[in-house]
C-alpha cells in the first residue's frame, strides 16, 4: 500500500491489530525523514495507546561511517528475546554503553537497514520510506551542518548495497512517500 508521511501513523496503528509484542521497521534512504517520520508515529501511538513504545534509532547502532550493513545484521538481535545493543559514541569513534531495548514492550526500529531478509519476519509492520535522492542528500547534509559531507558518497554507496541485498521496499506493507 502506498501512502503519504500524513497517512502513515495511523495506517501503522489500524494494522498492529491485537499483536502482544508489536514491532515496525522504518526503513528508507538517508535524509529521506525516517526520524521524523518515527517521531510522528510515537505521538500517534501516545495518543491512541497505553503501553510504551521503545525506540532505537539506527544512528545510535551504527558502528561508524562504514557500519551500515553491522547495524543492519544486529536488528534481529536488537529484538530477540535478550535484546539491545551497543550504543556508538561519534565523537570519540569507539563503543559506548549497552542499552536494553525490553522483550516485552512494543518497538520501533528505524534507520537504513532496518528493513532486512532477515529483520522481516519478526515485524507486525514494515515501512519504506521513499525520497528523491536529490532532496534526500540536500536534507542530510543541511540537518548534519557539514559534518556528513565528506561521508555522503561512502554512506550512499552503502544504501545501494543493502538495496541490492535486501530489497527494502519489496518487504514493506506500507510504502511512505516522503513530502
Amino acid at each position: 500500500m502506498i501512502c503519504t508521511v500524513a497517512e502513515a501513523p495511523g495506517l501503522v496503528l489500524e494494522r498492529l491489530g491485537g499483536e502482544r509484542r508489536p514491532v515496525i521497521l522504518l526503513d528508507g534512504g538517508s535524509g529521506s525523514g525516517k526520524t521524523s517520520l518515527a517521531a510522528r508515529i510515537g505521538e500517534e501511538w501516545a495518543r491512541r495507546r497505553t503501553d510504551r513504545l521503545q525506540l532505537v534509532s539506527l544512528d545510535d547502532v551504527y558502528p561508524g561511517w562504514e557500519g551500515l550493513a553491522a547495524a543492519a545484521a544486529a536488528v534481529p538481535a536488537i529484538l530477540g528475546p535478550t535484546g539491545g545493543y551497543r550504543r556508538w559514541d561519534w565523537a570519540r569513534s569507539v563503543p559506548a554503553a549497552w542499552v536494553t531495548v525490553d522483550p516485552s514492550h512494543p518497538v520501533l526500529v528505524e534507520g537504513c537497514g532496518a528493513l532486512t531478509r532477515a529483520s522481516a519476519p519478526l515485524a507486525t509492520v514494515r515501512l519504506w520510506l521513499e525520497a528523491p535522492e536529490p532532496i534526500r542528500k540536500a536534507r542530510a547534509l543541511a540537518r548534519d551542518k557539514g559534518g556528513f559531507d565528506p561521508y555522503w558518497d561512502m554512506w550512499a554507496d552503502q544504501e545501494r548495497l543493502h538495496w541490492t541485498q535486501d530489497r527494502p521496499w519489496s518487504l514493506a506493507d506500507l510504502l511512505v512517500a516522503a513530502s
